[in-house]
């Protein structure tokens, strides 16, 4: 396939920036991988730029990578240095950028930056993660360098032109880390939003048919990387207080640094029985599966700002159980289309054990959820095209 470079006629590419792609797999890595897929089939040229990978992959649109090394603690991440690329400089220069989206600050939100400065197109970045918790386990060993990366952070959204967040309470965040600047709310989206027509509570019971879940069994899941940033000791000691109590099923789907350590913990606590860890599951349609055969989404995190596990869930009618304050808690409107409670195994625990004994209670949220939290990427990608379209004529070329 020929990228951009190879065809110097090449009209108003869509550049969008990201420090992951696939084969790596993550909330921001999916979002971009829809933000590309709907802007081709709505006509726009998209052109992602992002580190190199060993794996190779084939797509109809261009990518462009840069020279990259593995992050050891952070497998299958890997970091990008453009610096240490003799070409990449040129061929952005070169190629026809229209707008450009950086979905991370680092590496290749720097590359963004600087197509911006040499060809005058407006930038936009959005604010997906929480970049400081990233970083102090990163630089455990050097702190000092926080404070430097995150100055850097904060420079690389007063470049852009429009600073993008997920959902409102996330500002919270931006401006603890020192931006002042204007924000827009865009949402993300969820491409299991039409995955049922028919009747939810029949459709989940034929997903926990397949799955092999007892009638009498509560299913529970985790969706997401396996890092202790996510609350994922809350998760194991909420099962080891509700072995023997309650008959459950849990599933964590996923990988990460943590991931031995929490499968030795299962193991000790003697859960095996009832837990199965699968690693990363690729398979969508795999992936979905699970999702319906659950019946509460397990995320005890406030490490995250807008995750989209939750929604796709609750796509699935499956309701999640988050951290009272915690910044993706936001949506959620207890009992009605999810479940909140306190940083807290015993209060997790008696939570599940509570919503075991009053399915009714468990399924008004489930309905909740699908009607409430869940919104198709080709809608989102609509009001995405329509704020670029309208940025480009405000800033132009």
């Amino acid at each position: 396939m020929k990228g951009p470079f190879s065809h110097p006629e090449a009209k108003e590419l869509y550049g969008i920036f990201n420090d992951s792609f696939p084969p790596i797999l993550d909330g921001v890595t999916l979002a971009v991988e829809n933000y590309v897929y709907w802007l081709q089939r709505k006509g726009k040229m998209p052109c992602v730029v992002t580190p190199w990978n060993p794996e190779k992959n084939d797509y109809p649109f261009d990518v462009v990578r840069y020279f990259s090394l593995p992050i050891a603690s952070r497998h299958p991440y890997r970091y990008g240095y453009p610096k240490l690329d003799p070409f990449i400089w040129k061929r952005l220069r070169d190629t026809n950028f229209k707008i450009l989206h950086s979905h991370c600050p680092f590496s290749s939100g720097r590359l963004a930056v600087y197509v911006k400065k040499h060809q005058h197109v407006p930038l936009i970045g959005t604010f997906h993660s929480k970049y400081r918790s990233d970083l102090e386990h990163s630089f455990r060993k050097t702190p000092w360098m926080v404070p430097i990366i995150m100055k850097r952070i904060i420079n690389f959204f007063n470049a852009c032109d429009e600073v993008w967040i997920p959902q409102a309470q996330v500002e919270d965040t931006v401006r603890e880390y020192g931006f002042t600047g204007p924000l827009t709310v865009v949402e993300n989206g969820n491409d299991f939003a039409s995955a049922i027509t028919g009747n939810l509570k029949e459709y989940k019971a034929a997903a926990k048919k397949r799955m092999g879940v007892a009638e009498n069994e509560i299913a529970l899941l985790f969706v997401g990387q396996h890092i202790w940033e996510k609350g994922l000791d809350i998760v194991v000691d909420t099962l080891r207080l509700l072995h023997g109590k309650v008959p459950f099923r849990m599933n964590f789907i996923g990988t990460g640094y943590a991931f031995d350590d929490i499968r030795k913990r299962i193991s000790d606590l003697g859960l095996s029985e009832n837990v199965t860890l699968h690693g990363v599951v690729k398979d969508r349609d795999i992936l979905k599966n699970y999702y319906a055969g659950s019946d509460l989404f397990l995320f005890p995190s406030f490490y995250d700002n807008a995750p989209l596990v939750v929604r796709e869930a609750a796509a699935m009618g499956t309701p999640s159980i988050l951290l009272k304050g915690s910044t993706a808690s936001e949506v959620i409107r207890d009992g009605k289309n999810g479940f909140l409670t306190d940083k807290s195994p015993e209060k997790f625990a008696e939570l599940i054990e509570s919503l075991y004994h009053d399915q009714e209670r468990l399924r008004t949220a489930s309905s909740g959820a699908k009607e409430t939290l869940v919104r198709s990427w080709e809608d989102v990608v609509d009001e995405v095209s329509d704020r670029y379209d309208s940025l480009i004529k405000r800033v132009g070329k």
